[in-house]
């Protein structure tokens, strides 16, 4: 097909080349009139395939088309209208996909080698993205208490509109009247929803839809260390199974009944999923199961963007949120040790000074009409870093969060200067 790309009959051909199973996958070669205008008479093709190669004359066309390893004889007209199983199991409930057949555009699975024209300046595809605009429609899942009800407040008084959710009827009851009775009757929404259960985050979305008819921002912040802070060989089976279901199975769950539910708005979403300690790797002894559960927040993020990338998913967009060391019930809970109690005093702040940071940033992506993948982060590496250095050097937030004995705090001080010592060491490569 590359050999008679400039050649007339085939200046308005979409060529679209797919290699057999085996071999790496060959660019889309999109090749336009306006690029290639056709000529009034035939004139020998230029080789675009490989250096040295003979030039065809165009009347040759038809035969050494059909020498070349196509699943069918390259031809202009519409393309076979079988459309791939593999399509029909990814993302169901796509009207506009389900077109592609009708117009002749099917993806085929790899494999299949197929040449195909355009008809009609391109035939099918997703319908075209409207522009998101402020207020915006919010869904964070966990939202009763901690940093979930913070950043639901938060968006409340940017002027948005919010669905909150958690396990506890009576918590969701209570929290969302005390909403409502600051922020007004139309701008918040309440439902029970154990992340763990398929059948109630599907009611989730169509409690969503009900109230709001469509979400812009979908947080995904649930999440559980079963309040427990032991080595793993002394954690109960019962904590494991809490801790994995919610933050992994419960983040996969929520991920794709947004990703289902946004992919056939015309406004599109965003979807963010908030990390935790653990999330870049590090060790996180005392919870090991919640960090390994972090970690891997990560990288089903990136699975879902290079997922979304590959099916050419353009209104659909997952991003990772790092509220960083925020004093919730869930973590002060842990604060039993020296080491613990000094990071928390260092490190630590309030749910409602991470979301005044976090739910600006999180507006501003809709706001841009940006549709790149974002992980922001509130306690960044430098700040950190920052912040224990003024704690040895000049006393800083001391007992801020947590009491401290003075020789707690000395030996809490000894051991911060020693990570930071050792930090220092790695980067000048000593």
């Amino acid at each position: 097909a590359r050999e008679f790309a400039d050649d007339g009959p085939l200046a308005d051909a979409d060529v679209r080349a797919i290699a057999p199973s085996g071999t790496p996958l060959s660019p889309r070669l999109v090749i336009s009139a306006s690029r290639a205008p056709q000529r009034a008479h035939a004139s020998p093709a230029r080789s675009l395939a490989r250096p040295g190669a003979t030039s065809v004359p165009s009347s040759r066309m038809a035969t050494v088309t059909a020498s070349l390893p196509l699943r069918a004889a390259a031809r202009a007209g519409p393309a076979p209208s079988r459309a791939p199983p593999s399509d029909a199991a990814f993302f169901p409930g796509r009207p506009w996909q389900r077109g592609l057949a009708a117009r002749g555009r099917p993806r085929e699975p790899a494999g299949w080698f197929r040449a195909e024209a355009l008809s009609g300046g391109g035939g099918g595809g997703p319908p075209r993205r409207e522009p998101m605009a402020p207020p915006y429609n919010v869904l964070i899942t966990g939202s009763t208490k901690g940093i979930g009800y913070a950043l639901a407040r938060k968006f409340l008084k940017a002027g948005d509109n919010v669905v909150i959710c958690s396990r506890s009827a009576e918590r969701v009851e209570s929290v969302r009247n005390d909403l409502k009775k600051e922020f007004g009757e139309q701008h918040v929404w309440g439902t029970v929803c154990d992340v763990r259960e398929g059948k109630d985050v599907k009611a989730l979305v169509d409690f969503a839809r009900d109230k709001l008819e469509y979400i812009d921002i979908w947080i995904n912040n649930a999440g559980s260390n079963a309040y427990s802070y032991k080595p793993l060989v002394e954690t109960s089976d019962e904590a494991l199974i809490e801790v994995i279901t919610t933050n992994t199975l419960g983040l996969m769950l929520c991920c794709r009944e947004a990703i289902n539910m946004m992919w056939n708005q015309p406004r599109g979403g965003h979807i963010f999923n908030i990390d935790g300690a653990g999330s870049d790797g590090r060790p996180t002894p005392r919870f090991a199961a919640y960090g390994a559960t972090k970690r891997s927040v990560v990288h089903l993020t990136k699975s879902l963007q290079a997922e979304l990338q590959m099916n050419e998913v353009n209104n659909v967009v997952v991003h990772n949120l790092s509220p960083g060391m925020v004093t919730t019930d869930l973590l002060m809970s842990g604060a039993t040790t020296k080491q613990a109690k000094f990071f928390i005093n260092i490190l630590a702040e309030t749910p409602d000074v991470v979301a005044d940071y976090l739910v600006p940033n999180i507006r501003e992506i809709p706001t841009n009409q940006s549709m790149k993948p974002t992980y922001i982060r509130f306690l960044t590496g430098l700040k950190a870093y920052s912040r224990i250095f003024s704690r040895i050097a000049f006393g800083a937030r001391r007992n801020k969060m947590a009491l401290q004995r003075q020789d707690m705090v000395m030996h809490s001080c000894w051991h911060a200067a020693t990570l930071l010592l050792g930090v220092w060491r790695n980067r000048i490569g000593l």
